[in-house]
């Protein structure tokens, strides 16, 4: 019999099942519940009797719960350890889902409900399950600081229901502004999220820009009988309205990238890269190198040095590489006007790894929009590079080239950003 998931997507709670099937390689078949009727039904009520969503159907009967479920998934292929094996670390997934569920995502979950409207809003109240969402996000944030993920090296079930936990409020009200305080909190979530697994089942994430309006539609009252009205004259009828009410906003114009409508420039971004990616390694410092500043413009561009500033967070290699590759895939609306080079490096055997990098940029600061919308810039320190400087200039050639050693540093790996 094959396992039947009843509920209907987009939804965080059923998010948690589909994903933990992706890293288990287990299939389940999705099936949609129309709330308010079909969850109501003698049918469905035998699988749930609360008549929510979502439900597992297994061989041996109904599961329900979201959590319950993500774990019953997780641990179909124990060899995957998506549930670990140990007791320890049993406890420690549990320790971290009921953490998140009850010091967080419940009180986000109110935040949200009240301003969409599905119940009555209180700025009171409102600022009390802030303050309280508040208090969950330091202590998670705090432990993640020296962490990719929650239970060991590697994705576990604690991983998957956390991030969901969280999703629905980076989609309304967690912006990144409110959780410029928690950034390890704000890596680890886009770590999560842009996982292959996680990716397939919930597509792009987009973090809210700002909070979500207060909902002008009031929450449900209960029904009061209606008056009989007396009959009214009948009006003239008005013009009709260009569209009606249920009619979807149309969008407005995409405003133009303000990197686009700067002047030009003799250096072109597209060049430089395909010049980068096509040099032999033997000639890249007569090709590449020579050819890159020959064609540099500090009129249209700028070159940045980046050091990431919690250096003795970076004690495992593979999970300061995870935070490079995060911070390049958030990076992804720049790509047009952005090339880096991001070196992880090594002091002393075994650590701590530092982060080390230089971008080029359009234009002669760092972009607006990237400082805007990126919150890992905050990790790091920069600074720009002096072109008139002798030896910051031959950095910049070492990071491009990839040596050895950088800084005196063992270099231990680089990542592009072309």
């Amino acid at each position: 019999m094959a396992l039947k998931l009843y509920g209907s997507v987009p939804n965080a709670n059923v998010f948690k099942a589909l994903i933990a099937a992706e890293y288990v390689g287990e299939s389940i078949e999705s099936v949609p519940v129309e709330l308010g009727t079909q969850n109501k039904t003698p049918e469905f009520l035998k699988l749930n009797p609360a008549g929510k969503v979502p439900v597992l159907v297994t061989p041996q009967g109904p599961i329900f719960e979201s959590n319950a479920i993500a774990k019953y998934v997780s641990k179909l292929r124990p060899a995957v350890e998506l549930y670990p094996a140990k007791l320890q670390d049993q406890a420690l997934v549990d320790q971290w889902v009921d953490f998140s569920q009850n010091e967080i995502r419940g009180y986000v979950q109110e935040w949200v409900s009240m301003r969409a409207g599905r119940m009555p809003y209180d700025k009171t109240r409102e600022g009390a399950v802030k303050g309280k969402a508040m208090e969950g996000l330091k202590t998670l944030n705090n432990y993640l600081a020296s962490r990719t993920y929650l239970v060991g090296n590697k994705v576990t079930v604690a991983d998957i229901i956390v991030a969901c936990n969280l999703l629905g409020g980076i989609q309304n009200v967690l912006t990144s502004g409110f959780l410029k305080p928690f950034p390890h909190v704000t890596r680890y979530f886009w770590t999560q999220v842009n996982q292959p697994e996680f990716k397939k089942v919930i597509g792009e994430v987009t973090q809210a820009a700002k909070e979500m309006p207060v909902s002008e539609k009031p929450a449900a009252a209960p029904k009061a009988e209606k008056k009989k009205e007396e009959p009214k004259p009948k009006k003239e009828a008005a013009p009709a309205p260009a569209a009606d009410e249920d009619d979807e906003p149309k969008p407005a114009p995409k405003p133009k990238n303000p990197l686009d409508l700067l002047p030009p420039s003799p250096m072109v971004m597209d060049d430089w890269k395909r010049l980068y990616s096509n040099t032999k390694v033997k000639d890249f410092r007569e090709v590449a190198i020579k050819g890159f500043w020959a064609s540099y413009d500090p009129a249209g561009y700028s070159l940045w040095f980046c050091e990431y500033k919690y250096t003795e967070e970076n004690t495992a290699s593979f999970m300061t590489m995870n935070k490079v590759s995060g911070f390049l895939q958030r990076m992804d609306f720049v790509r047009k006007h952005a090339f880096a080079k991001m070196a992880i490096l090594e002091e002393k055997a075994g650590g701590p790894f530092h982060i080390s990098g230089v971008w080029l940029f359009r234009g002669t600061e760092i972009p607006k929009q990237v400082l805007d919308e990126s919150y890992d810039m905050e990790l790091y320190d920069w600074a720009k590079v002096d072109v008139n400087d002798s030896e910051q200039k031959e950095r910049v050639n070492d990071l491009l080239e990839e040596p050895d050693t950088i800084d005196g540093k063992t270099v231990v790996e680089v990542k592009c950003f072309k």
